[in-house]
């Protein structure tokens, strides 16, 4: 009891957790954009989504980047700060415009996605990471 009511951690509790995060969050945000990936074509002409006044497939085609590419190296720990920017990004798009800020309703999930995100930003990627093994 006195554990569950500790707010002291262990370095290494500290690097499982995030590394459970970043394949949790990693994982399922690549299933998005692989789901983009094989459907493209008949995405690409969907109004939702043009970003910036780009064309339709040009924003499929960063939004896939960001969810597919940049998610597999945060799943391999691999330039992860670097990589959650573009998944930030992407998920801000699709909270603000494609969901209206509805976050508590249907944007609900982008929401989630964007917190694990800017959260991995912040703490990075941990011991148990490619970028780990690099720094040492």
């Amino acid at each position: 009891m006195k554990k569950l009511l500790s707010i002291k951690y262990a370095p290494g509790a500290f690097s499982v957790a995030i590394l459970i995060l970043r394949l949790g969050a990693g994982i399922l945000m690549m299933h998005h954009g692989y789901d983009k990936l094989v459907h493209f074509d008949s995405l690409s002409n969907n109004p939702q989504f043009r970003f910036l006044g780009l064309s339709s497939s040009l924003s499929l085609s960063l939004d896939i980047f960001a969810e597919f590419f940049c998610a597999l190296f945060v799943v391999l720990g691999l330039f992860t700060r670097l990589a959650t920017i573009p998944i930030i990004i992407a998920m801000g798009t699709a909270l603000f415009q494609a969901h209206n800020g509805d976050i508590f309703g249907k944007g609900e999930l982008s929401t989630l996605y964007l917190t694990a995100f800017i959260v991995l930003l912040l703490v990075g990627p941990g011991r148990v990471s490619v970028d780990g093994m690099v720094g040492k």
